[in-house]
């Protein structure tokens, strides 16, 4: 079930939100992440692993490996209460680093900041997330 995003987060995502890569490249990574997100509430952990890049599945090469990860040190992705995306870069043709602004599930906000690369199949694929807490959006 996906809760509404509050207004101070949303307007925050909104102002944010113009894209500066190239559009389907946001819209492709954008894609990814979201799948991977929607996959983690619905609890599909290997739906979630799948969205990972080659580079992330040979640091955590299997899904139990994986979900040790995401659940010890990123409880905000794994099981968000709402997110939006925000600011956006490409790096290349091939790269894009995408913020999201989270409320995770203790109801505090968070910044994730993902980085992914566009796949010899056309699939963009997550290579990294860097989680903060978010003061400035706590209201």
């Amino acid at each position: 079930m996906r809760r509404t995003i509050p207004a101070a987060l949303l307007s925050i995502a909104l102002l944010a939100s113009p894209l500066r890569a190239g559009e389907a490249e946001v819209r492709g990574a954008q894609a990814a992440i979201d799948g991977q997100l929607k996959a983690f509430q619905r609890g599909d952990d290997a739906g979630g692993y799948a969205y990972a890049a080659p580079s992330i599945k040979s640091i955590f090469p299997t899904l139990d490996s994986f979900m040790r990860m995401v659940t010890g040190a990123y409880q905000p992705v794994y099981k968000p209460r709402s997110y939006a995306f925000g600011k956006s870069q490409e790096m290349g043709a091939s790269s894009v680093v995408q913020q999201v602004l989270l409320v995770g599930p203790d109801g505090k906000d968070y910044e994730a900041v993902y980085t992914l690369e566009l796949q010899p199949d056309g699939s963009w694929l997550i290579t990294g997330v860097s989680l903060r807490a978010s003061n400035a959006l706590s209201t």
